[in-house]
């Protein structure tokens, strides 16, 4: 699978670690920064991955940030979007197989490498189950249409 990953500087230091974790579970990984510990600004980096993501470049994204929700709240504006900020194996895989997320927001200051270690496994390795999930997606991207338009 082809992953683009982005952090902002707080995220900076974990995502070498999560670009690891990602080529370890056999993904090709595209990284589009931050390069470098100097502050910038999250919207930047979510949205260069999201529109990424949605043109079909990649097939996932992975942002990281400080604690993972604030680039979920910056990539959901891009349409077509589905982020959603993992915390534990369970938001990983709820996020996964019901959500059918197509990135994953982590918080690199939150987290240690253990954990984000379990949470890529888990996110990777979960299918969308389909199912009842189909219609409330479809549902979140009515909504979505409604006020793209």
């Amino acid at each position: 699978m082809k992953i683009v990953i982005g952090s902002d500087h707080g995220g900076f230091a974990a995502k070498d670690y999560v670009k690891k974790v990602i080529q370890k579970l056999g993904h090709e990984v595209s990284d589009f920064g931050c390069h470098s510990p100097e502050s910038v600004d999250y919207p930047d980096i979510a949205q260069l991955v999201a529109e990424a993501v949605v043109r079909g470049d990649f097939e996932k994204g992975v942002l990281v940030d400080g604690f993972g929700g604030a680039v979920a709240l910056a990539a959901n504006k891009v349409p077509g979007v589905r982020a959603v900020a993992a915390y534990d194996t369970v938001s990983a895989r709820f996020a996964a197989a019901h959500d059918d997320a197509n990135i994953l927001c982590l918080g690199g200051k939150t987290h240690g490498e253990l954990v984000l270690n379990e949470i890529l496994q888990v996110f990777f390795t979960t299918r969308f189950e389909g199912g009842r999930h189909e219609g409330r997606l479809a549902k979140i991207a009515g909504i979505e249409k409604k006020y793209c338009e």
